[in-house]
C-alpha cells in the first residue's frame, strides 16, 4: 500500500520538481513577447526586411527578438527557386512550413521537400542546403535560439588529373 501511495506521487512531485527547474524567460523576452498583452501583427502589417548576412533573396519580419544579435523568432519567406549551397549556421533553428515547398539537403542523403505544415530541426553547425521549390515562394516561421550568420561549406576538390 505505502509502496502504491509513492508511486502515485512520484509522477505530480517530478513534474513539479522539471517545471521548478526550466529556464525562466527573461523579462527582455517577455515584453519583445508582449508578456501577458495580445500581440497582433496582420500579414498586411508585417515590415519585410533583407535578412542581414544571407544571400540575397530572403527576406524577414521579425516577431522577437534581434537576428543580428541574439534569439529570435520570425516570419521569413524565400522567393521561388531560391537556393543555398551547402552551409552551417551556429544556432539552433525550428522552421514550420507555413507556404510553398522547402527542399532540404544533407550531404549523402536524397533531399527532402517540406510542404506546408511541416517542420524541420537545423542543429548548430550541421551542414546542409537549402531551397525553395520554383513553382512559389517559401513562407515559413523561424525561432533561432542565437544570432544569425551562414558559413559557406567548402566543397571537396577532385584530384586533378
Amino acid at each position: 500500500m505505502l509502496k502504491k501511495s509513492i508511486q502515485i506521487l512520484a509522477l505530480p512531485v517530478l513534474v513539479l520538481v522539471a517545471v521548478a527547474l526550466l529556464p525562466q524567460r527573461s523579462e527582455a523576452a517577455d515584453s519583445d513577447m508582449g508578456g501577458k498583452s495580445f500581440v497582433v501583427k496582420p500579414a498586411a502589417d508585417m515590415k519585410w526586411v533583407a535578412l542581414p548576412d544571407a544571400p540575397p533573396g530572403p527576406m524577414l519580419s521579425v516577431i522577437s527578438g534581434d537576428p543580428a544579435k541574439g534569439p529570435y523568432t520570425a516570419i521569413e519567406k524565400f522567393p521561388a527557386g531560391f537556393s543555398a549551397p551547402l552551409h552551417t549556421h551556429p544556432a539552433n533553428h525550428k522552421v514550420v512550413i507555413i507556404s510553398g515547398t522547402w527542399i532540404h539537403g544533407e550531404p549523402g542523403k536524397p533531399d527532402v521537400r517540406l510542404e506546408a505544415g511541416s517542420y524541420l530541426f537545423q542543429p548548430a553547425g550541421k551542414p546542409h542546403t537549402t531551397a525553395c521549390d520554383a513553382a512559389s515562394e517559401c513562407v515559413f516561421f523561424i525561432e533561432s535560439s542565437g544570432k544569425f550568420s551562414l558559413k559557406m561549406v567548402e566543397e571537396a576538390k577532385k584530384p586533378a588529373k
